[in-house]
């Protein structure tokens, strides 16, 4: 037995005898019970005090504000108010550990009351240990300006320089958003401790200057400063963020030589470092080399083999994880429908509907979600709407995941009556549904419908997203309503309109018969300093294609060489078909045998359709040659041929194409009447 513990016996046996006990040792008692947290032997101390008049003697003085200390000491609420309030004397400790208690048990706005009761009674006055509950309790409210008042007392009643004072300032601050207040509290500090250090990294990343966060880091380790766990968990996600390996290999090597490697919350940041970084092998090395793994462990493997491609390995540790014992969790379990979505794994994923069935984790609004979406991708979406059945209805991503499974299997007028229903539901759609419902939109091309939601868009405010204004502008233009298209794209201010809105509109004009308008777009596209690039090329081609704007055309396919753009074949197929409706065929076939890359079926596929309306026989039968060896079970083509030979009266050779295609088992799909 310890002194103390000795010493302590000696006081607790003070009350079997007659002998009064003073203030002091009461207090020892207390504060032992307190720091065991025993509120069974406080509650026998106060009984004894009051059954041995004690409470009485020093109604004026000590015991009754130590017994409420002990009880708000020990984290019993109840009692420690209940006997606060009674206080005719209430101490700086009284005030001090109802405020840390109120801190702690989750209740900031009750701390913030007494601290303002604790100055109202003009008796006692803040200290260093009264000032780190009470700005955290300003941070957990968002209390900017009561925390700036706080700052102002810490600053007056010169204890700023206490380090917990200043470590609370700096966190108070961080969790503000507010980083350079943050800095200048922690540069003013004159005993920085590993917790200063690692509370103005972990803030700078969560700030979003994860940059700075490295650099921070970077001066703590050159102050030798010696770091802890919460430091390499810190500044770890910084590096994922950024995707710099060679800097978060080199904190691993730390974590070695520091002896940090068996600590669990180490090890799954560093798992989660490599993961996000594209490493999975090293990640596979730390996951290996950990014995006592847990859910997220196991999680941040099956993310990271999803996020890189290998959705097979992910769905293959589900097994190796139950073996040893662990249960997945709903994150786990929506990365894993995820993986059986991406695969199309049905089997799969109906096993982990039913584990989640089992282990009631099929509300959780992940699982939900995933099975939602697996299901659609799996193209059984009457489960989709089965699972979406059972779920409140009153959380956005279930019906995101709807909406989008609708679109996936073609139920566009579907996807558009959800998204409606959604609204009536009084459920909130975020920027995710929009971009959900806006294919559906485009495609159903109904007028009155797009002009609904258009204003919508208006009046809810995403009509101010640059990215949805474009979606919006997609719609109009592939409704043909190319005067709304337009005006809706003059709203957007020049220095916004980037090359994917330019490329839209473009392409809207080129698709409804407008070439000269794609041409002056495209124009003023390049006059604004918006570099094109193979889709807006392709979309402006296409357009000169369909309006038979031949030199137009030419001038422009040359022009690709300026912006260092390789012609595609696709590019290609653009001026072969504008060539071929303009009559020049000849011209067109010399294109093709100049192409860098080998024709593809569509370039064959556009000389040849130019050859049926040219009735050229010659060069037809060339692109058919070639189509015969590329696509042989098209018999689009074998009818083009057939039907040049024919125009040309050469009836014996258009009989011999018609054999081929009954020779390899071909029929020409029947035609279908709507009289």
């Amino acid at each position: 037995m310890n002194g103390t513990s000795t010493a302590l016996l000696n006081i607790s046996h003070l009350f079997t005898r007659t002998i009064v006990p003073t203030a002091t040792q009461i207090e020892s008692l207390l504060y032992n019970y307190a720091a065991n947290k025993s509120l069974t032997d406080i509650k026998k101390l106060h009984a004894h005090v009051i059954t041995s008049g004690l409470l009485t003697q020093w109604e004026s003085r000590y015991i009754p504000a130590l017994l409420s200390s002990g009880y708000a000491l020990s984290g019993h609420l109840p009692y420690a108010r209940q006997l606060f309030d009674k206080l005719h004397q209430r101490t700086k400790r009284s005030y001090n550990s109802m405020i840390k208690l109120y801190t702690e048990k989750g209740f900031p706005y009750n701390a913030l009351e007494m601290f303002v009761e604790m100055l109202k009674s003009g008796t006692t006055k803040p200290d260093r240990l009264t000032y780190p509950f009470v700005v955290k309790s300003c941070a957990e409210l968002s209390m900017l300006q009561f925390g700036l008042s706080v700052h102002g007392l810490i600053l007056h009643s010169g204890v700023e320089s206490n380090t917990f004072v200043g470590n609370s300032l700096l966190a108070m601050y961080m969790s503000f958003g507010k980083k350079d207040e943050a800095k200048r509290v922690f540069d003013d500090m004159h005993d920085k401790c590993v917790v200063s250090w690692n509370t103005l990294i972990s803030g700078c990343f969560k700030n979003g200057f994860a940059n700075e966060s490295l650099s921070v880091f970077n001066e703590m380790i050159d102050s030798k400063m010696e770091i802890d766990n919460a430091t390499i968990v810190s500044i770890l996600p910084a590096c994922a963020y950024l995707k710099e390996i060679d800097i978060g290999r080199k904190i691993h090597d730390l974590v070695k030589k520091n002896n940090l490697d068996e600590n669990l919350y180490v090890r799954n940041a560093l798992i989660d470092m490599y993961v996000k970084c594209g490493e999975m092998e090293d990640a596979r090395i730390v996951f290996n080399e950990t014995n006592q793994r847990d859910v997220v462990t196991w999680t941040s493997m099956i993310n990271g083999y999803i996020v890189n491609g290998d959705t097979r390995t992910a769905i293959s540790l589900c097994p190796l994880m139950l073996h040893e014992g662990v249960d997945p969790n709903a994150l786990t379990l929506a990365s894993l429908l995820s993986s059986c979505a991406d695969l199309k794994h049905l089997k799969h994923g109906k096993t982990f509907h039913a584990w989640a069935m089992k282990n009631n984790l099929d509300s959780d609004v992940n699982v939900e979600t995933g099975l939602i979406d697996m299901y659609a991708k799996c193209t059984f979406f009457t489960y989709s709407f089965r699972t979406f059945n059972k779920t409140s209805k009153t959380r956005t991503a279930p019906w995101n995941a709807i909406l989008s499974g609708s679109i996936e299997n073609g139920l566009y007028t579907e996807a558009i009556l959800f998204f409606k229903k959604m609204r009536l539901e009084g459920v909130g759609p975020n920027e995710a549904t929009i971009k959900c419902v806006l294919p559906a939109y485009a495609i159903t091309t109904n007028l009155k419908q797009v002009t609904n939601f258009h204003g919508y868009l208006i009046t809810s405010g995403f009509l101010s997203k640059n990215d949805l204004a474009t979606g919006l502008i997609d719609i109009y233009a592939k409704s043909g309503a190319l005067e709304q298209a337009y005006v809706q794209f003059t709203e957007i201010p020049l220095k916004e309109r980037d090359i994917v809105l330019w490329s839209v509109l473009i392409s809207g004009y080129g698709k409804h018969g407008n070439g000269e308008g794609a041409v002056l777009l495209f124009n003023q596209m390049v006059e604004c300093k918006v570099e094109p690039n193979e889709v807006s090329f392709t979309s402006v081609l296409h357009a000169c294609s369909h309006s038979g704007l031949v030199d137009e055309g030419l001038r422009l396919f040359k022009m690709m060489e300026d912006y260092g753009i390789t012609p595609r074949p696709y590019h290609y197929t653009c001026v072969i078909d504008l060539l071929g409706r303009a009559g020049r065929v000849e011209e067109a076939y010399g294109l093709i045998t100049k192409m860098p890359v080998s024709p593809n079926c569509t370039v064959w596929g556009a000389l040849l359709g130019a050859c049926a309306v040219h009735e050229n026989v010659e060069l037809g039968e060339v692109a058919a040659k070639k189509l015969f060896e590329l696509e042989p079970e098209n018999t689009g083509n074998y009818i083009l041929m057939g039907n040049i030979y024919a125009a040309v009266g050469r009836w014996e050779e258009a009989e011999n194409v018609r054999n081929m295609m009954n020779q390899i088992g071909l029929r020409k799909s029947p035609a279908h009447s709507f009289v």
